[in-house]
């Protein structure tokens, strides 16, 4: 039998199921493979090259521009984490497009994360529609979507499968690529109603929208592609119950040999995964808002998990086999 390999995980710009409108663009998720005595070795490393009195290390402290050269030697070649980390990105407006794609197909059945047609379909989409639709009827339209698609939805809002497609009706009448998809949306309502009404009466059928549970699905398979089993430890999460954790080992087929929260204060291995996740999150988040940093950019591509969700051009993407996220 393969040997156990225990992973340890955290993330970076989780906001549960919203996925439009919130404080972040980018989800992600870091699984950690290292011994706890050199992940305590890295962060006392941290601590020296990046002083801070705080009682746990976290990726904040690192990012501060006058610790720069302490992130060079984190993320290089000559650091502690290459080879023992993996960053799984979602960019979370791309990712509701893709949900909403895949409701177009006739066997619509939850997935996790995105099929290939549904990825295409989304790419398309998100080329075409800003500009087809304007800025705000786009935005109004992912975020009516990103509502209708929740299993629980905050804040009070709620919105019906009516309200939602008043919109598709009207996007419909553009033309192009983006109007062509809205028709095909149109047409697809008997299954989006059927899709809402089976998630309200049983929200733990499917995690329909949170990308944290694609992220740990593809850590235990990208960890364990050797064929053994993969135990999680995780940073505490209120979206990680029993129900979801029962789920994930369902959908692992017995790869995934158990999952547990611990509080990061006491497991340096998750505080590692806590820096990686929220370096690589900045990172991606800052390449395609016009704050890209081309050396720390290249420093994070070998940790970036090719099946990443992203659009039609991955940020980070580049050029050596198993450095590009998947499109």
């Amino acid at each position: 039998m393969s040997e156990l390999r225990e992973i340890a995980c955290d993330e970076s710009g989780a906001e549960g199921e919203k996925l439009v409108g919130g404080n972040t663009d980018v989800f992600a998720h870091a699984s950690v493979l290292m011994t706890a005595a050199a992940a305590a070795d890295c962060i006392g490393e941290l601590r020296e090259r990046a002083p801070t009195p705080a009682g746990e290390y976290c990726a904040g402290h690192v990012l501060r521009g006058k610790h720069r050269a302490a992130l060079l030697w984190l993320l290089g070649p000559h650091g502690p984490v290459l080879g023992n980390v993996r960053v799984f990105l979602t960019d979370k407006t791309f990712y509701v497009a893709g949900k909403i794609a895949g409701l177009l197909e006739e066997d619509h059945a939850p997935r996790i994360g995105l099929d290939p047609h549904a990825r295409a379909t989304a790419v398309t989409l998100c080329r075409e529609g800003p500009r087809a639709f304007g800025a705000e009827r786009w935005a109004a339209f992912l975020d009516s979507f990103n509502y209708l698609l929740r299993a629980k939805n905050g804040q009070g809002v709620t919105t019906s499968v009516e309200e939602t497609f008043g919109l598709v009706d009207e996007l419909r009448g553009v033309g192009g690529p983006a109007g062509e998809i809205m028709e095909s949306l149109w047409r697809a309502r008997p299954r989006v109603a059927t899709f809402r009404a089976r998630l309200l009466s049983d929200p733990y059928v499917f995690p329909a929208l949170d990308p944290l549970i694609p992220a740990i699905v593809q850590a235990v398979t990208s960890w364990g592609a050797g064929g053994g089993p993969v135990s999680v430890v995780h940073d505490r999460q209120t979206t990680l119950t029993d129900e979801r954790v029962a789920q994930m080992r369902e959908i692992l087929g017995g790869r995934m040999a158990g999952l547990r929260l611990v509080d990061s204060f006491l497991d340096e291995r998750v505080q590692v995964a806590d820096v990686l996740a929220g370096v690589a999150r900045k990172i991606a988040s800052d390449e395609p808002n016009g704050r890209a940093d081309p050396e720390l950019s290249a420093l994070i591509r070998p940790y970036v998990d090719e099946s990443s969700i992203w659009g039609e051009e991955p940020a980070l993407a580049a050029s050596g086999p198993g450095e590009v996220m998947s499109r």
